[in-house]
């Protein structure tokens, strides 16, 4: 009998594949552990008490607790084709995963792709060693190939008829090389390093910190000392935000998967781990907090760390309730003009505190009603967790545009007040931005009225031509007026 007769080929040998990394692109039990942090904050806190039953019943504690939307999970869309056409064809495939049982059953489930499913099952962590001992058993004679994406698959991928990775980490490259493994297929869905990291910082959010500065102008305080300390603020500011950020979307991440655009963000699409994610926040509030000890008076430091506890308030449950969430974010942005003045250390005026509270209430409604706008026009079921329903448009809207007019009617009282006379050689000339005032921020309400806002204002601010060329003709009006 010849060899070839006793050996099964790839198509008759079973199929293995891993699930946190590979099947799935993110890791199921930190999205686990993020989505009990976020509905069960205090079951949380029992996390470290949990470690005591092992990594297998710390696994099933968790998914006792929460449920996972399987349905919009990151799968790898080159590894699903790739499994759902030798399915076709008749092979066996099987789901052999760490993860706890009863997660694997309801995304095998509802994949509808798997011969049986393979997972920890509360006493044993069916990882390394365990799943291969687990294969070697089940599958005795025919072998198996296995699909697999990080260090612990490595075993498995040594032993297995033909070895295959997904997205496969640096370090089970270098394994595989040691060892002279040879890959036979390789899934990749994964975006640019670079791109995904410059999303999940949000570097384009950072315009919203260029109001540190607006203290400094208004003052007319230009010295060298005086924007050094506000370039330091800026950066302070804006790595303390992107840490938020991130925090926010890892909270999120449930919520963002079930959204038509969020689902694309770096960690709900799982092109970046959650333990990535962390990292990237440390370093980033380390680098904040040490340029607002050092370099800037202590005032900052305090308005830096208000604004931290503040986001993170939100982050975690303020931007659930209802009205609470807009007005937080509209002091969120009068606090960056307090903290710019603190920076430089100049006289923050009343009349800006009352004008910025008024505008960006107004600007923080208009991201409420147009992400209610768009959920309308689309037919989708509201699951950002927010507290508002889509009968809740037309009340905010009268509430939004209250507030951008409030905005205005401030504005005009303070370029007729005295202080504007000493700062100003031609003051009355003031007076002409208050139009463009009214037609920026009439023109905000009747886009997002149209459903053509996009949800967050101050992204629509900085791309929009029309609202550039408003913006540098009030800048063109004050030069006019100071000179």
């Amino acid at each position: 009998m010849q060899l070839s007769s006793l050996t099964p080929t790839a198509s008759q040998r079973p199929l293995c594949v891993d699930l946190d990394g590979t099947l799935v692109k993110s890791d199921t039990l930190l999205d686990s552990i993020l989505l009990l942090v976020r509905s069960r904050p205090l079951a949380a806190l029992q996390l470290p008490l949990w470690l005591r039953f092992g990594k297998a019943g710390f696994k099933a504690r968790i998914t006792s607790l929460v449920s996972l939307d399987v349905s919009c999970l990151p799968y790898n869309r080159n590894l699903l084709t790739y499994l759902e056409e030798q399915r076709g064809e008749g092979r066996r495939i099987y789901l052999a995963t760490g993860a706890d049982g009863q997660l694997a059953e309801r995304i095998a489930a509802h994949l509808g792709i798997f011969d049986a499913v393979l997972a920890s099952d509360g006493a044993t962590n069916l990882t390394g060693k365990n799943k291969l001992e687990s294969l070697q058993q089940r599958f005795a004679g025919e072998g198996f190939d296995y699909v697999g994406n990080a260090t612990p698959d490595l075993p498995l991928l040594a032993h297995a008829g033909e070895a295959m990775v997904a997205n496969p980490h640096a370090a089970l490259r270098a394994g595989l090389r040691s060892q002279r493994i040879t890959i036979g297929r390789e899934f990749r869905d994964r975006s640019p390093r670079l791109r995904v990291f410059r999303k999940a910082v949000r570097v384009h959010q950072w315009a919203k910190n260029v109001l540190i500065f607006v203290p400094l102008l208004l003052a007319h305080a230009l010295q060298l000392q005086t924007i050094l300390s506000a370039i330091y603020a800026f950066l302070a500011f804006s790595l303390c935000a992107s840490a938020t950020y991130i925090v926010n979307d890892l909270l999120d991440i449930e919520a963002d998967r079930r959204h038509h655009k969020k689902r694309f963000r770096p960690f709900a699409s799982g092109d970046l781990s959650p333990v990535a994610g962390i990292g990237i926040v440390a370093l980033f509030l380390a680098a904040s907090l040490t340029i607002a000890a050092v370099l800037l008076p202590p005032d900052f430091l305090g308005w830096l760390l208000l604004y931290l506890v503040s986001t993170l308030l939100y982050s975690l449950w303020l931007k659930r309730v209802g009205l609470v969430d807009v007005i937080l974010l509209s002091g969120l942005y009068t606090l960056r003009l307090l903290a710019g003045g603190a920076a430089a250390q100049v006289f923050f005026s009343p009349w800006l505190a009352g004008f910025s509270i008024f505008l960006f209430l107004s600007l923080a409604m208009v991201k409420r009603f147009s992400e209610l706008q768009n959920a309308r026009a689309q037919g989708s079921i509201l699951s950002n967790g927010r507290g508002y329903l889509l009968a809740d448009i037309e009340q905010l809207r009268s509430f939004g545009t209250a507030s951008a007019y409030a905005s205005v009617v401030v504005f005009s009282l303070y370029i007729s007040n005295g202080d504007v006379m000493a700062l100003y050689r031609h003051p009355g000339r003031m007076w002409l931005m208050t139009p463009l005032m009214i037609f920026w921020l009439s023109r905000v309400w009747l886009l997002a009225s149209r459903g053509e806002m996009d949800e967050d204002p101050v992204i629509f601010a900085v791309t929009d031509r029309m609202s550039l060329l408003t913006g540098a003709a009030a800048v063109l009006i004050a030069v006019l007026a100071a000179f």
